[in-house]
């Protein structure tokens, strides 16, 4: 698919891999949505560099697990660009607790990382259906996580939400097809201040980890993941239904 003049909303964008995918779509002359739930500075400093190459921007607040919020969204971006072609569920979060640690699990925990992780895209998904079909050549890319196909992450609530998001998307493929398609990427470990802070004072001992893990010989950073979600969007039009993981290897490793 040709970006040029297209419109793209990419949630969690105002920083991480959501940004990075927000700056490529931008990059290529694809009109996009900024959406974030509560950084609202990051935002707009994100959008203000998409602006930077001559394309429309909208800064849009709204918590995914919202229904009622998404479907603004989606309206919005319809009404101000005219079409939708691109929808990236990137917006996604995350409680550390050790697997062995059953009791820490929190059902309140549990509930608030499935209405993120996997309610949210469903949300994002049947909010801009009309307008992804509309368009001819839709395309719905969500990031899962390898936590979803190896359970192995910062929680088991991630580790079952990320499996459960990596079905949901080939249930939506099938249900989307023949106008939009629906893929995702599973990345492993991504560099960045996400997992710094969430691992504190293990994080460069479990990042040289992975890296000695990985057949690659390096972990992702965000980046990575824009770069392999940009593959998806603009690749091949017969690619639907897929997780593709973006990890350097590891799940090579025995």
């Amino acid at each position: 698919m040709t970006l040029e003049g297209r419109a793209a909303i990419v949630t969690g964008s105002s920083s991480g891999v959501g940004a990075a995918t927000a700056l490529r779509l931008a990059e290529q002359g694809c009109n996009v949505v900024v959406n974030y739930s509560r950084s609202s500075e990051a935002a707009e400093a994100i959008a203000s560099e998409a602006q930077r190459f001559g394309v429309r921007v909208l800064c849009v607040q709204a918590d995914v697990s919202d229904d009622a919020a998404v479907r603004a969204m989606v309206e919005r971006a319809g009404k101000e660009f005219g079409r939708l072609d691109v929808l990236v569920n990137n917006a996604g979060m995350t409680k550390f607790i050790a697997h062995d640690e059953l009791d820490d699990i929190e059902m309140e925990d549990f509930q608030r990382i499935m209405a993120v992780n996997v309610m949210g895209p469903l949300h994002c998904a049947r909010a801009a259906r009309q307008l992804l079909t509309e368009s001819g050549q839709g395309v719905v890319v969500n990031v899962g996580s390898i936590a979803g196909l190896r359970g192995t992450g910062s929680s088991i609530p991630y580790c079952a939400s990320k499996a459960a998001l990596h079905n949901l998307t080939v249930t939506l493929a099938r249900v989307m097809a023949p106008q939009v398609r629906v893929n995702a990427v599973a990345p492993g470990f991504i560099t960045g201040p996400w997992l710094k802070a969430g691992l504190g004072d293990a994080y460069e001992p479990a990042k040289a980890h992975q890296e000695s893990r990985a057949a690659l010989g390096r972990v992702c950073d965000a980046e990575d993941v824009a770069e392999a979600i940009m593959s998806l969007v603009t690749g091949s039009r017969l690619v639907t239904g897929h997780v593709v993981p973006v990890e350097g290897g590891i799940m090579l490793a025995t």
